[in-house]
């Protein structure tokens, strides 16, 4: 379980093949393409009064940033691989059942990178997968929001 001082970044296989695709389309696709359209730019005069220009370099900027996070995360990158189901960890997936209300939801916990509440992958420092962390089907806990305490009980860990 990572501390918000911990560097360490935690990603799956897929999401790791994803981050060094990414990496991968701005070194030798949109790198190449910014630094043309800068020549472009460039070429069109006066850069005090030209847009193009000032658009080209705002997406170096951006581009460069992004390198520079990419290969920033990788150094720091731990695979969660092969996880044990007999507690919740980064990697589960874990069904709970919110006991005020008998609500179920299904969420499979991943590094911050990798987080994507729309499919259900929550990340390993929110609330609720702070909660879960160390414990057993079976248990319940006490997850403290934003916006308030619950308790939800742990119904299945894959």
């Amino acid at each position: 379980m990572a501390s918000k001082k911990d560097n360490t970044v935690y990603l799956t296989q897929e999401g790791l093949d994803s981050l060094k695709e990414e990496l991968d389309n701005l070194i030798n696709v949109r790198r190449p393409e910014n630094v043309q359209a800068i020549k472009e730019a460039r070429s069109l005069g006066d850069l005090s009064e030209n847009a193009e220009y000032d658009a080209a370099r705002n997406e170096q900027a951006e581009i460069e940033g992004r390198i520079k996070q990419i290969e920033k995360m990788l150094e720091n990158v731990s695979i969660i691989s092969k996880v044990s189901t007999d507690f919740v960890g980064i990697g589960n997936t874990v069904s709970i059942k919110y006991v005020d209300d008998d609500d179920e939801d299904e969420y499979k916990i991943v590094g911050s990178q990798e987080a994507d509440p729309f499919e259900s992958r929550i990340s390993n420092e929110s609330p609720i997968a702070q909660a879960l962390f160390n414990h057993k089907v079976g248990d319940v806990v006490t997850v403290n929001s934003p916006n308030g305490s619950y308790e939800v009980e742990i119904t299945a860990i894959k």
